[in-house]
């Protein structure tokens, strides 16, 4: 197969112009997932783009293929010994590839919750700060380095970086553990109505379901009456069972109930204070610690008062202030900090050599600070943690660390650097871009985002369709040459005609209002927000500017909260909630991070909220798109009324892949088996027992349509839709995952192997095929990230047909597609971090759009000007 062409108009230039061999990466017959075993010639030193509908195969170029050949190739030069402590992929299916230069890799990630990572631990401007005061700080009278040179012991010497970090012994406060807060349970708030017998759940600060029912049977074991009001019992028993630290152990004799068979058993009592004690310390459900903390009273520390540091690293300052100061400043800020701190009196009083391993350390830092403000970044402070950030923002930090760097030949792969960016600080990201370029680097982009593809030197666009109607190259040159491509998706996006998104012919009119009042959070501080019901709203604003705060942390916390009172439905998509997590920050979080409302107005038109991110749906190789979405338990019923499972038995548990029945004994339902070598990358191969089927030879003799369960987890969407065209709801859920696009992936495919857009229309599409329940609020975070125009228009679709059936539909956004769709805009600014925070422009976004005065209204005015006729109808 001859290399794939710039694009079907000009087939006889198969290279980069003025090219030689030596200034081309040649991929030859790559077949990684569902690459077509292609044939590509790529320039090096270029900005290249790769981009395609979702599932093209795109990825699977850039980072299954040439990043995964590069890495393979890399470990090779590594030490046997040292290649076990590293992460190791399999070698990807590709024929040959020549000119490859080593390669790095930046991947969309979404961080944890550990509120010890921070904004400074990953961008390393903490280590240099923390080296800055260790080495250039003024220290008090008697304790300077001068003044201990030489004294014994060595604890009397001066501060080592580490010192300086809450995160080390040696450094964090003794008495907070480095927290800065303390936490206490409050007594006053583990009994909900006192004229409620604990059987009537008086209890408030008890675990739900089982488990509080059986504190409860303890408590009457050891004859305490559960029936009596419990304002009634004596005050020392009710002070005993509330807050003792006994755990006594009784047998519980549980009541006879004729429906089933119960046992006797040994239980033993938890109170409710250590309950909220234990839950809050060691669980890792975040719903079961935000419940735990609601029993709990936050202080600031009395020994650090909040700054989580030892008082000796405390007493040491550069330009007058301690090192707390200088991490609760904007990145921005900081700079400007050091810029004053080089001419302070403090450092001019400094000996020499100090002086002058403060300036050096200040010039490091500026050009760190530098960087960061580049990428967009200036408003984040140094302390600020990680679980508060976006897949972008995290991205752009590792990217800051790599333009330090000074490599030169290197191969950056990125994905989608772009993600989370207004159109106003994407040009940030292409200086930077063009920056890593101009070093003597190659830059290879995964995008969707137009102007970043305007801006590449090169584009690959993959295609036509995606999974098995993708995987080959429809155009291989330069962007402006992409328009040449029949075939492509991408061109007719990028073209003056390009369809708009979905949307009403006029802006729908609010029913009804829910108004949120002095928001304080992160960089809002006192806001008031009115957000329309019945409608489609977008809240935008530039990148930092506190969207994310706004409607996933603020709006969600007080819906939820309510709903949570009410004892409606709240939280996150039913599959979801195994996973056990909640969106935002922790409960146990720093008070900095946390967002409050002062009041709230409107909600009781709300009766349900569903919030969906870009999590995974996962966390491990079993989970998948079927079991997932709950289409697999009508495909389980549907096998076991077939005549052969009939007549050996079999019920709907027996094809589960999770139950010892069924699976395969071999592989135990993973269908895939893993070797571990000594020196080598593990190794992934399909079971060997059952061929990767997951399951034993007696379940797979059960068939419907001659074909085997084991079939049907191995069809796609759209092959699946068509063999259980008649087995509903299942067919009614493959027809959505179609519909929203994501018709090419497999039933099976692990949940670890999906992006965080799939995730999130997968997330989406579990809560469209369940029956509508009241008026639902719809929260989404970024939901066109890292989809392709033409995926962002079938979200879309299906965003107006909630909003059609009744239900409200939130989304903090930046694709201007889906913006210029809304039926109400929300813009907050006018710029990031402290200079944001406040709503500058809100209405229809024509309207916003035609005042004009903020970033967002002057990029929405020139998409709408270049928008061909106005706005589509949903079947449009």
């Amino acid at each position: 197969m001859p290399p794939s062409s710039p694009s079907a108009s000009a087939p006889s230039q198969t290279g980069p112009p003025d090219a030689g061999d030596d200034g081309l990466i040649k991929v030859r017959d790559a077949a990684e997932h569902n690459l077509r075993h292609v044939d590509v010639d790529v320039p090096r030193d270029r900005v290249v783009a790769f981009t395609g509908v979702s599932g093209s195969g795109k990825s699977s170029l850039a980072f299954a293929t040439l990043y995964a050949e590069a890495q393979q190739r890399y470990l090779e030069s590594v030490a046997p010994y040292a290649r076990r402590l590293i992460d190791q992929g399999s070698a990807p299916k590709v024929g040959s590839i020549t000119g490859l230069p080593p390669a790095v890799a930046l991947r969309q990630q979404h961080s944890g919750g550990s509120t010890r990572s921070t904004v400074g631990t990953v961008s390393r401007v903490s280590n240099v700060l923390r080296m800055l005061y260790s080495r250039a700080g003024t220290y008090p009278a008697g304790r300077t380095p001068e003044d201990l040179a030489g004294t014994f012991p060595r604890d009397a010497a001066p501060l080592d970086s580490d010192s300086f970090s809450p995160n080390t012994a040696v450094g964090a406060c003794p008495v907070c553990s480095g927290l800065g807060r303390l936490h206490s349970v409050d007594d006053s708030k583990l009994v909900g109505d006192d004229s409620l017998s604990i059987r009537e759940g008086a209890i408030a600060a008890w675990p739900g379901a089982w488990q509080g029912k059986n504190y409860r049977d303890i408590l009457a074991e050891l004859g305490i009456d559960i029936d009596a009001p419990f304002r009634t019992l004596p005050a020392e028993r009710r002070e005993w069972l509330l807050t003792t630290d006994e755990q006594p152990t009784v047998t519980v004799h549980p009541v006879r109930d004729a429906h089933r068979v119960a046992r006797s058993y040994q239980g033993t009592y938890m109170s409710p204070r250590r309950w909220v004690n234990h839950t809050f310390a060691t669980s890792k459900a975040a719903h079961l610690r935000a419940k735990a903390a609601s029993f709990m009273t936050e202080e600031l520390c009395p020994n650090c008062h909040g700054k989580r540091l030892k008082p000796e690293a405390l007493e040491v300052t550069v330009a007058g202030q301690d090192i707390a100061y200088a991490t609760s400043l904007p990145l921005a800020q900081l700079s400007a900090f050091l810029d004053a701190a080089l001419d302070h009196p403090d450092t001019r009083a400094l000996p020499a050599e100090r002086r002058q391993a403060g300036h050096a350390l200040i010039a490091g830092l500026q050009e760190q600070l530098s960087t960061l403000t580049d990428l967009g970044l200036g408003y984040l402070a140094t302390a600020r943690t990680t679980s508060t950030l976006s897949g972008g923002e995290l991205q752009r930090l590792h990217m800051a660390t790599q333009l330090r760097s000074g490599l030169f030949g290197v191969l950056y792969v990125l994905d989608e650097p772009s993600a989370g960016l207004h159109a106003s600080d994407t040009e940030l990201l292409l200086t930077a871009l063009r920056r890593l370029r101009g070093s003597g680097n190659s830059v290879f982009v995964v995008e969707h985002n137009a102007q970043v593809l305007a801006s590449a030197d090169w584009i690959v666009d993959m295609g036509p369709g995606a999974g098995r109607h993708g995987g080959r190259v429809l155009h291989n040159g330069p962007a402006r040459e992409l328009s040449g491509a029949p075939d492509s998706v991408t061109a007719r996006y990028l073209s003056d005609d390009a369809p708009a998104a979905p949307g009403p012919e006029e802006p729908r009119k609010p029913r009804e209002w829910l108004r949120l009042r002095g928001v304080t959070g992160n960089n809002l501080h006192d806001l008031d927000a009115d957000f329309p019901l019945g409608t489609l709203t977008a809240v935008t604003g530039v990148s930092g500017s506190g969207k994310s705060t706004l409607v996933r942390r603020a709006l969600a916390q007080t819906v939820r909260e309510h709903l949570h009172a009410d004892g409606a439905e709240a939280g996150r998509p039913a599959a979801e909630a195994a996973e056990e997590e909640e969106d935002g920050v922790p409960a146990w979080a720093p008070a900095e991070d946390r967002v409050t409302v002062r009041s709230s107005a409107g909600l009781e038109h709300v009766d349900r909220l569903v919030v969906v991110d870009q999590k995974p749906i996962g966390r491990t190789p079993r989970s998948n798109l079927a079991t997932y979405t709950g289409l697999f338990d009508s495909v389980r019923k549907l096998y076991a009324a077939q005549p052969t499972a009939r007549e050996l038995g079999y019920t709907a548990s027996r094809f589960s892949f999770n139950v010892p029945q069924g699976r395969c004994p071999h592989c135990l339902g993973d269908g895939v088996v893993s070797v571990e070598l000594l020196f080598l990358p593990t190794e992934t191969s399909p079971c060997p027992v059952c061929r990767g089927a997951r399951y034993n030879p007696g379940t797979l003799l059960v068939r419907h349509r001659e074909r085997t369960i084991a079939d049907v987890l191995a069809m796609s969407v759209e092959e699946a839709r068509e063999f259980l065209h008649d087995v509903q709801p299942a067919a009614r859920i493959l027809t959505l995952l179609s519909d929203i696009g994501l018709g090419y992936l497999t039933l099976g495919q692990s949940a670890t192997t999906l992006s965080g857009g799939e995730a999130q229309r997968i997330k989406l599409v579990s809560e469209l095929h369940r029956a509508p329940r009241g008026h639902s609020l719809y929260l989404l975070d970024e939901p066109t990230s890292g989809l392709h125009p033409a995926d962002v228009d079938l979200l879309v679709g299906h965003l107006q047909r909630l909003v059609d059936d009744g239900n409200t539909v939130v989304v903090a956004e930046h694709d201007l597609r889906t913006v210029a769709a809304a039926d109400w805009l929300m813009d907050l600014g006018p710029g990031a971090g402290d200079e944001g925070g406040r709503i500058v422009a809100q209405g229809r976004p024509e309207d916003v759009a035609r005042e004009g005065g903020t970033a967002t209204a002057h990029h929405l005015a020139r998409y709408l000007a270049n928008r061909p006729g106005g706005r589509r109808t949903a079947e449009s």
